[in-house]
């Protein structure tokens, strides 16, 4: 039996690299200040897709991403990792959407892929850490999800069914389900594969047409050319997407940077403590 994969993935601003200029002065994330980088998660998620590919030979892996058109990047990494084909979800209509509209998008996309076994995507985006989109995507294409994975134990390829063990406050839990259904992979999870030499030779060149000059002709090799989709190659409704489907407002973001401008040392003591306790109540950090 093969399989029929797809992964989703996204390009992030590197939080875990953050500065005093990683937010603008309207409280927003300066892109531009941070490194772009393929969502950790995301990685964990193509490695379990990895893991069934060579378990069933002639799978393939599908690697999904919404963004600007650099986020081809993804695509890249996930073709030199072991990864079949790509296909990025780039057009200005889709910009500002949240989490409702990304996964309508998403989901329009994977209805136009037709037939999928598995959905495989990290539990969160390092840029939002919201945990929303997989599962929402998983209700708008009416299957069965499972969240918080670490490790898919097995699929039975005749019963259609799969066992993942999930990672669950103070313990572990094994769970059963039927394909197809989408899965949120842990970064607890096997982490991913590194590049390929062969294939980043292979690779090292796709592009999407929006990052290719306008006069520039397609590239020879169909291999080389990355899908890339408007909202109209999906049948998206311009009421669900972007910045229109979104309903979710952001009042505003304090963009909170701690400097130490002096050290205290505590001896342990029960006054030493509830003097630190009382300062920082005072100094509304805590309470």
């Amino acid at each position: 039996m093969s399989l029929k994969i797809v992964v989703l993935a996204k390009q992030v601003p590197d939080t875990r690299n953050v500065g005093p200029d990683a937010m603008t002065a309207e409280g927003t994330i300066n892109r531009a200040a941070l490194p772009a980088v393929f969502n950790p998660e995301d990685l964990n998620a193509l490695e379990q897709a990895l893991l069934l590919k060579d378990q069933f030979p002639g799978s393939t892996i599908s690697v999904v991403t919404m963004g600007l058109p650099k986020s081809a990047e993804v695509i890249r990494e996930a073709l030199y990792r072991g990864a079949d084909a790509g296909y990025v979800i780039t057009d200005r209509t889709l910009g500002g959407a949240d989490t409702l509209a990304t996964s309508y998008t998403i989901a329009q996309a994977i209805k136009k892929l037709g037939d999928v076994d598995i959905i495989l995507g990290g539990r969160q985006a390092i840029d939002g850490d919201t945990a929303q989109v997989g599962p929402q995507i998983a209700e708008k294409l009416g299957l069965t999800q499972v969240t918080y994975a670490e490790e898919i134990l097995s699929l039975d390829e005749v019963a259609r069914k799969i066992i993942v063990k999930r990672h669950i406050d103070g313990g572990v839990e094994t769970v059963e389900a039927p394909l197809p259904l989408v899965v949120t992979v842990n970064g607890s999870a096997a982490p991913c594969r590194p590049r390929n030499a062969k294939r980043l030779m292979k690779y090292k060149n796709a592009t999407v047409k929006a990052e290719r000059p306008a006069d520039a002709p397609a590239p020879t090799k169909d291999y080389l050319d990355i899908t890339q989709w408007g909202a109209n190659d999906i049948d998206a409704d311009p009421e669900q997407i972007g910045k229109t489907g979104s309903p979710t407002n952001v009042k505003t973001v304090v963009n909170i940077v701690f400097k130490a401008k002096e050290s205290k040392s505590l001896t342990g003591s029960d006054n030493d403590i509830e003097n630190l306790m009382v300062e920082m109540l005072n100094e509304k950090l805590i309470g």
